[in-house]
């Protein structure tokens, strides 16, 4: 188990790091946001082509790299950093593993490669509950938040049909098919109501394909984990950088006893997630059998681990921590989304309780 990148994944944080800093800083995060655009198409066009980004751990008889998710949360863990706003979740994480699980050769040739190139942005559409029907080819029902659901070329459909529940494609344009953009709390992440209504779509994989599934969303789980960290990590390095500078009463803020305290608690949160996140990283390519409990245990500890430290990060900035102007918010607002995601804390508690077998 390493629990410490190599060398190359150093070099790859480096590399998406400057690249950001470069091409989507802070203020043209803001921008994306406030226009109501999911992204921004230059900057995905690059971390696709220039990058190689999108077609990562996608293998290279699709178009991508066949590198592990290790190096997708190496990559993720810089985006959660510098918000952003971006199809890379959605697309190379979320639609790409749904592929590649359901083990559909004609499905994986023809979608693939335009989502390692970045020429075909997916996602993946799961209801929480009960969600779209199947009825031969087509599909009814719908999903109230789906991660670019309102600009993706292809949307991936968990659907209930005869056989169970099954994974349909629904490509853009199709008849039958409305999405809604939403309003969120998080305007860096853009979210859609999708809704069906006879809408013709392609089963891929088997009629049941709810282990394919299953495990899609453990691995999105541990990538969502490597997200929250680099966040997590930022706030942490803003805020410090902070008390070294703010005077207040006569003496720098980081003099305090109380801040220092809460600073030692955010390292210490830190360190704790770090570790988390490496070790599910570590089983998502190495130990499969310990996927299940390992991306439970990702998103039942960074969920919170990540809004707590955000939210200090804001109360610790002071009054300007709580304006518009500021950058805090979008990170607190970030946190709560990412908390939500996949799922309630209590539910992946309950879910890692099930799978240690601590529940009866």
């Amino acid at each position: 188990m390493k629990l410490i990148l190599s060398g190359e994944q150093r070099e790859l944080a480096e590399s998406v790091r400057e690249f950001l800093a470069g091409t989507a800083p802070m203020a043209r995060v803001r921008e994306i946001a406030e226009s109501g655009e999911p992204y921004d198409g230059r900057v995905w066009e690059r971390m696709a082509g220039e990058l190689g980004l999108a077609g990562l751990a996608i293998p290279e008889e699709y178009g991508g790299s066949g590198a592990g998710h290790a190096e997708v949360a190496v990559v993720l863990e810089e985006l959660g950093a510098a918000l952003t706003p971006s199809p890379y979740f959605a697309s190379a994480v979320l639609a790409a593993n749904a592929l590649l699980l359901a083990g559909d050769e004609e499905a994986a040739k023809t979608y693939l490669p335009g989502i390692a190139a970045g020429t075909l942005v997916a996602t993946f559409a799961v209801p929480g509950g009960p969600g779209p029907v199947a009825r031969g080819e087509a599909l009814d029902g719908s999903v109230p938040h789906v991660l670019n659901g309102a600009d993706a070329g292809l949307i991936l459909v968990a659907a209930d049909g005869a056989g169970g529940r099954g994974l349909y494609a629904v490509e853009s344009g199709a008849p039958g098919l409305t999405r809604t953009p939403l309003t969120t709390l998080d305007l860096t992440r853009p979210e859609a109501r999708l809704e069906f209504a006879g809408t013709p779509a392609r089963r891929i994989g088997p009629a049941d394909a709810g282990e394919a599934i299953a495990r899609t969303l453990d691995l999105a789980a541990v990538a969502l984990a490597a997200e929250q960290l680099g966040g997590l990590r930022r706030c942490l390095d803003t805020i410090v950088e902070y008390a070294k500078l703010r005077v207040q009463f006569g003496r720098f803020v980081g003099s305090f006893q109380g801040v220092k305290h809460k600073l030692a608690d955010m390292h210490c949160t830190l360190e704790q997630a770090e570790s988390v996140v490496r070790y599910a990283a570590w089983a998502a390519d190495e130990s499969p059998g310990e996927l299940p409990v390992a991306a439970a245990l990702a998103q039942s500890y960074l969920g919170r681990a990540y809004f707590q430290v955000a939210k200090d990060h804001l109360l610790l900035h002071g009054g300007i921590g709580f304006t518009w102007e500021h950058d805090a918010h979008l990170y607190y607002k970030r946190a709560k989304s990412s908390q939500l995601l996949l799922g309630s804390p209590r539910r992946h508690r309950a879910d890692l309780a099930e799978r240690l077998g601590l529940l009866a």
